[in-house]
C-alpha cells in the first residue's frame, strides 16, 4: 500500500455507507440440461434490463464453473431475494441464488 489512510479518512468514509445487497449465483449440477441456452439467455435479458432499470448497480458475470456471476442491487435484502427467486435460471435449478445485506459507498464504480 503506497497511500497512507488516517483514522479520519477511514471514519468519513464509512459514515457514507450505504445499504444494499450483494447477489451470488452459483452454477449446480442442471446447468446444461435441455433447454439451457434459451434459459441462459432469458436469464441474462433479465440482468441487463434489471441494471437498465437502477435495480442492479454492478452486475459482474463471472467466468467459472462454479461462480456464475456477483451483482450489487439497491434494493432491499428481502426484495431482492425476492426478485433473484424469479430469475429464469434460478427457476429451471441451473443457479442457486444467495443475497446478502452489505454496505457500499455512493461514487464508488468501476474504471472505464
Amino acid at each position: 500500500m503506497s497511500i497512507d489512510v488516517t483514522d479520519d479518512q477511514i471514519q468519513a468514509l464509512a459514515a457514507t455507507a450505504k445499504p444494499f445487497s450483494l447477489v451470488q449465483l452459483r452454477w449446480t449440477a442442471d446447468r446444461h440440461q435441455a433447454e439451457a441456452e434459451a434459459i441462459e439467455l432469458e436469464h441474462q435479458r433479465r440482468m441487463v434490463s434489471l441494471r437498465a432499470e437502477g435495480v442492479i448497480a454492478v452486475l459482474c458475470p463471472v467466468i467459472s464453473d462454479a461462480l456464475a456471476g456477483v451483482a450489487i442491487m439497491t434494493e432491499p435484502l428481502e426484495r431482492a431475494q425476492q426478485i433473484m427467486a424469479a430469475d429464469p435460471c434460478v427457476q429451471a435449478g441451473m443457479m442457486t441464488c444467495e443475497v446478502l445485506p452489505c454496505l457500499g459507498f455512493p461514487g464508488d464504480s468501476l474504471p472505464g
